[in-house]
């Protein structure tokens, strides 16, 4: 080997070493940006789900437990890891800004949680504690997701109350809408042009949830009428909400109180 190849060599060996040292850097910064900014990082996450629409819903859903766990641990992590930022939040517009991250976890995690009771059969004493593990009711479908997605509830008192009082368990008198005998139509256009949020949402003898965002709204809710399961449904085919002459909605996801009432692992007394 001739000296000019050597040096060639040694030339590229030292380029590669750069390369390499410049590329380890790069790494170490992207990882420490990651952890500077996991909080973006997390609700980025969360919001891929945003994605999802009705059109990608199986016309007959299977219920899935398994991302049901896996979805509580996930957001059983996040509420401890917000919950910290909250109390070491030095203004309240730090304070501010966590619970506008808590609002966009829970808007787009939960409804998750209840897609993953989807096909689960309804019986009017249903108490299913898990998706497809049994039968469950409406109130019970309710409570089983406000559990799941760890809110402090008495599971079997909630599910067993007046839909008004469901509402009440989390929200003031004045933070809830009550509409009776007005047009369904009415009551869409009304509601659509709500503050975006996950509402409970409560009816002549049926209680369920309602996700209002992009100037629509769905339905989701444990049927006892036909298919007779837990289902998903846009304001289109809703008929449950359609044919209730009495309606009350309250935003869950709306309120700073119950936000910051999730983030410290506040109890949420059944109202009676």
């Amino acid at each position: 080997m001739t000296r000019k190849s050597s040096v060639k060599i040694a030339d590229k060996r030292k380029t590669q070493k750069i390369i390499g040292c410049l590329l380890a850097l790069l790494l170490l910064a992207a990882s420490g940006i990651a952890y500077v900014k996991r909080t973006e990082l997390a609700i980025r996450w969360h919001r891929m789900f945003q994605g999802l629409s009705l059109s990608t819903v199986e016309k007959d859903p299977v219920p899935d437990p398994a991302r049901w766990s896996l979805l509580r641990l996930d957001l059983q992590r996040w509420r401890t890891h917000y919950a910290a930022a909250y109390r070491s939040a030095a203004t309240a517009e730090e304070k501010h800004r966590v619970l506008e991250d808590t609002r966009s976890l829970l808007e787009n995690t939960m409804p998750e949680m209840m897609r993953c009771w989807l096909g689960t059969p309804w019986d009017f004493n249903g108490t299913a504690t898990e998706p497809g593990g049994g039968k469950i009711a409406c109130g019970y479908f309710v409570s089983s997701v406000m559990e799941g997605a760890d809110f402090q509830v008495s599971r079997t008192q909630l599910a067993q109350q007046a839909s008004q009082n469901i509402l009440r368990t989390f929200l003031n008198q004045n933070d809830l809408r009550v509409r009776v005998g007005v047009p369904y139509k009415t009551f869409c256009q009304e509601t659509i042009r709500c503050e975006p949020g996950i509402y409970i949402i409560g009816l002549d003898t049926h209680v369920g949830f309602m996700i209002v965002k992009n100037q629509s709204l769905t339905f989701l809710h444990s049927s006892g009428s036909k298919p007779w399961c837990v289902v998903e449904e846009s304001a289109e085919s809703a008929e449950v909400i359609e044919r209730s002459n009495y309606r009350v909605i309250g935003n869950i996801t709306g309120s700073d109180d119950v936000l910051r009432r999730w983030l410290l692992g506040d109890t949420f007394a059944t109202y009676h």
